[in-house]
């Protein structure tokens, strides 16, 4: 299972739906979608968005302390 890092090509804003797309095999459109979807439920869906924002590495940085 590929590491969870936010990639540098692909983002839309912060890399987060697409870092967790590559992690869980699916598109990054399609957990945009679900994001989106889940925005209209009760929670902290934005919140945890900009956590996963601040704590998710950039694959750049990942690549760097993997050595």
């Amino acid at each position: 299972m590929p590491a969870l890092a936010r990639p540098e090509e692909g983002r839309m804003i912060g890399g987060v739906c697409a870092a967790l797309a590559r992690r869980f095999g699916t598109t990054p459109s399609t957990m945009r979608v679900l994001f989106l979807v889940s925005c209209l439920l009760p929670g902290p869906q934005c919140l945890l968005y900009l956590a996963l924002w601040v704590l998710l590495p950039n694959e750049r940085q990942h690549h760097r302390s993997a050595w």
